[in-house]
């Protein structure tokens, strides 16, 4: 299966942020204090794919169970964030299982998972690198991990598994390496 391209405006969008923001319950008080009478008031329990309907609903602009680029588009753009059409358009040809041009419930819940798949690859990156936030993860990064999880290396078994998917040559795995060795 070929993996799914994402434009860079895109990269950024978090399902899990999007989920919890538009389903944080409304708070509710009580005028009358709590007694046996006065229920104690818990917000309702969604199940994952009940918030993603809700999520998906908010993206579908026109309620027709599709979301189409325009309504992508009109999404992002209504959060602050651009997205072009030909970006749009490669997010829903990327996902469309039935190549209608449109992303259904089902695609859009491929899209959703692949956002939290992808936040914990990021976490995963940030373990391995050794100066945080330097974007990249060095024969001595992993050395040192690998030796904290109990599997020690020496540095050049660290240097030879890096080579495999260092396609730049540099001798170091950035974040794009890092996600193709995991995809492996």
């Amino acid at each position: 299966m070929e993996p799914i391209k994402i434009s860079k405006s895109f990269r950024n969008f978090s399902p899990k942020k999007l989920t919890l923001s538009l389903l944080k319950p409304k708070s509710k008080s009580l005028n009358s204090p709590r007694t046996p009478k006065s229920p104690i008031m818990t917000p309702p329990k969604h199940s994952r794919e009940e918030e993603f309907k809700e999520v998906f609903r908010r993206f579908d602009g026109d309620n027709d169970g599709k979301i189409s680029a325009y309504e992508l588009r009109s999404y992002f753009g209504s959060v602050g964030e651009y997205m072009s059409h030909e970006d749009a358009e490669i997010v829903i040809n990327n996902l469309d299982t039935d190549k209608d041009n449109f992303l259904d419930f089902q695609d859009f819940m491929k899209l959703m998972e692949k956002g939290g798949e992808e936040e914990d690859l990021k976490r995963a990156f940030e373990i391995f690198e050794l100066e945080k936030g330097s974007g990249r993860i060095t024969p001595r990064s992993l050395q040192r991990v690998l030796s904290r999880l109990g599997d020690s290396k020496s540095y050049d078994e660290c240097v030879a598994m890096i080579q495999v998917y260092d396609m730049d040559g540099n001798g170091e795995l950035d974040y794009h390496e890092f996600q193709q060795m995991m995809m492996a």
